[in-house]
């Protein structure tokens, strides 16, 4: 394993069109699996997590190695999106990144969306998380408060 010391901090207006294409990369291929891969739907998508200020940059080495977007609501702490970019992936920056998300919100339930088909399902099992039920192109996912 590589070594796991990263950062997070606010997404900028400046960060935006990085992070649409690092979402890009990310899903691209898993999209068009399941006939779903629209550039304008994914940068709807994008901008509203920018807009709601819940996207996050990560930061290793002070570069960009990813983002995650994370809002706390009433019932579950909801994870939007978790992408790495390809030089910081398998090597547990991910897994690192959700420790430290879970930490920050104690004793509470987490919630994702997890598309169709993705292998990222795996990485959420690893987690904790289990699957309560699904949607058209996503499986929910949820992990029960520590």
């Amino acid at each position: 394993m590589a070594n796991q010391a990263f950062s997070l901090r606010p997404a900028t207006e400046a960060d935006f069109e990085a992070v649409l294409a690092l979402s890009i990369r990310a899903m691209r291929e898993h999209l068009e699996r399941i006939g779903r891969f629209d550039p304008a739907r994914r940068r709807d998508r994008m901008r509203r997590q920018f807009d709601a200020g819940i996207l996050r940059i990560i930061e290793q080495n002070g570069a960009m190695a990813g983002c995650i977007g994370v809002e706390a609501k009433a019932a579950a702490v909801e994870i939007h999106s978790l992408f790495l970019d390809t030089h910081a992936q398998r090597q547990g920056l991910g897994e690192a990144v959700f420790r430290a998300t879970l930490a920050a919100h104690p004793g509470r339930p987490f919630r994702i969306e997890v598309l169709k088909l993705s292998p990222a399902r795996r990485f959420w099992e690893r987690l904790g998380f289990v699957q309560y039920g699904e949607a058209d192109n996503d499986w929910l996912m949820e992990r029960a408060p520590d």
